[in-house]
């Protein structure tokens, strides 16, 4: 659950610590106090999408935190390597004005992704908005999946209807009319006609600039080895470093006997003289193999020009030209023989079709399943919300084969006596879809791990007996999971276990938002407020007496 929520530079907030309580939590306060800002907070905390707006003018960065107790293990923890401790896990979100995020859990750092995947599995929020999500019928299957766990059926047919659209998508690409695939087999033919005269080998393009290079520069080099040679050998006439190193060394050979250091000396010169007259011989056998012809060179031009232009057609390297070579013959082979292929992968998609549409019936029947019982579920949360008379049903509708499968789902319902079953969109009040909202979500959360459900007002259009109904409601659900509920109604706060009051007030010319804890009385005061406006007479106070010693009355019997 969510133990403490600790909010810093949050719109009007400036800073609040909001500690919550097993059970049900209720938050009211006057319009544009700043409730859903408390709200805007759990979600930055939780992953959700934010804006820079979010912070407090003045501010450079907004920092909100979240201790949740009595964690389980959960597959999101183990994939971002956090580890409780126990059963206690903090999260800690900083949004700085320049747009950067700067996530935690556990304290260790995770990007805003991973904070997301694991907010979701803690706390569940859930807004104003989620009824027009109800209105929306693409979004009926997903909630029927969701009760019904049809995971591994969903998998199953995934699998089954990703291959067949790879088969599906291979047959398109061999589907062409005749004008368009003699264009093609044309434009093939050349190019690779052009590739294939070009004899295009592994590696040339490196070894024929290097020779190119040789030939271009040959009188430097021969000029060089010869200025090398002559310096080395001293031509015919001797005199070079050779014969020096010989004279020298010939000159201590002597003595080398007699000291040992002269010997050393001699042993030097004797290796300089070898080494020297082994490069004098290496340079004489270059210059003796050097053999530079002008129509090579030309040769070489001719193809490093013919492989420069093939490179602006077909890619930036021999190789990669000899990879698109090999591609554009296997094309061609496929148009050549596309009528064989076509047959043979039209074989293949009546199959996969067949083993898609085995495995679509198979999460169909889940999903059938599935939906008897929800219907039953619903139709008993809706009895306890003061609706007895609407019927609530779930009808399925075959279509073709698609990414969901062969089923659409549609969510239906009677609001009287006597009527015929209508999409919900169609007959559906603001407080009879609060309601089924808050019926449908009572049912979801029961298979879920998640431990906190947060109810932003969720009960817009309800009033009277109405809002009795879903105050006890919520309470019963709170019985199971801790509740967060963010409400204007007096029945909802009454049968809070915990009040809080958002309260807006301004010091030194700027406003401020704070969240204070109520005690009893105070509670009583907040209910005369919310039953009555800002004029609370004694009779609005026995009027919120009576709401909060009924509240406590039921939730004795739970």
């Amino acid at each position: 659950m969510l133990q403490l929520l600790h909010i810093e530079n949050i719109a009007v907030i400036e800073e609040a610590d909001i500690t919550f309580d097993e059970g049900f939590n209720a938050l009211t306060g006057e319009t544009g106090a700043g409730k859903s800002i408390v709200i805007d907070a759990m979600g930055a905390v939780l992953g959700q999408r934010t804006s820079r707006d979010l912070i407090r003018t003045g501010a450079g960065k907004a920092f909100v935190s979240a201790v949740f107790t009595n964690v389980p293990a959960m597959p999101a923890l183990e994939e971002s390597g956090v580890r409780t401790e126990d059963g206690e896990l903090l999260l800690q979100r900083e949004i700085y004005a320049d747009g950067k995020n700067v996530c935690r859990v556990g304290g260790r750092p995770v990007t805003v992704a991973q904070l997301r995947k694991i907010g979701n599995s803690l706390l569940n929020i859930h807004g104003q908005h989620d009824g027009q999500q109800l209105l929306d019928e693409e979004q009926h299957g997903a909630y029927l999946d969701s009760f019904g766990r049809v995971d591994k059926e969903l998998e199953a047919y995934a699998a089954c209807y990703e291959t067949m659209e790879a088969t599906r998508r291979k047959l398109r690409s061999l589907q062409m009319d005749e004008a368009e695939k003699e264009r093609r087999v044309d434009s093939l033919n050349f190019q690779i006609n052009e590739l294939e005269r070009a004899n295009l080998q592994p590696g040339e393009e490196e070894t024929l600039l290097q020779r190119r290079n040789l030939l271009r520069n040959s009188e430097k080099f021969m000029s060089a080895i010869q200025g090398a040679v002559w310096s080395l050998t001293g031509g015919d006439e001797g005199g070079g470093a050779v014969s020096g190193l010989r004279e020298a060394s010939g000159s201590l050979s002597g003595v080398k006997h007699l000291d040992d250091q002269f010997g050393e000396l001699s042993g030097r010169l004797e290796n300089l003289y070898s080494e020297a007259y082994d490069v004098a011989e290496t340079l004489r056998d270059l210059a003796d193999s050097f053999d530079f012809s002008p129509q090579e060179l030309d040769e070489l031009e001719s193809r490093a020009d013919q492989l420069y232009r093939l490179k602006k057609k077909y890619g930036p390297t021999v190789e990669d030209m000899l990879e698109y070579l090999e591609k554009r013959r296997e094309e061609l082979d496929q148009i050549t023989f596309a009528a064989d292929t076509s047959a043979r992968l039209e074989k293949n998609l009546e199959k996969e079709r067949q083993k898609a549409m085995k495995a679509a019936k198979a999460l169909s029947g889940a999903r059938k399943a599935a939906a008897k019982i929800l219907e039953e579920r619903i139709q008993d949360e809706l009895r306890q919300l003061d609706m007895p008379k609407v019927r609530f049903m779930i009808c399925f509708e075959e279509k073709e084969l698609d990414a969901s499968g062969i089923d659409v789902v549609r969510f239906l319902m009677s609001a009287n006596v006597g009527e015929e079953p209508r999409p919900i969109n169609k007959v559906a009040s603001g407080g009879e879809l609060a309601r089924i909202m808050l019926a449908l979500k009572n049912v979801l959360a029961e298979n879920e791990l998640i431990g906190t459900l947060v109810f932003d007002e969720v009960d817009t259009g309800v009033s009277g007996r109405a809002a009795q109904k879903v105050a006890a409601k919520l309470a019963q659900v709170s019985r199971r999971k801790q509740v967060l509920c963010v409400t204007h109604l007096p029945q909802l706060a009454a049968m809070a276990d915990t009040h809080f009051c958002v309260e807006k007030g301004e010091r030194a010319g700027r406003t401020y938002t704070q969240v204070v804890r109520l005690d009893r009385e105070q509670r009583r005061g907040e209910l005369a407020r919310l039953t009555g406006g800002e004029r609370i007479t004694n009779a609005m106070l026995a009027g919120a007496e009576e709401l909060l010693a009924g509240a406590e009355e039921y939730k004795e019997k739970l």
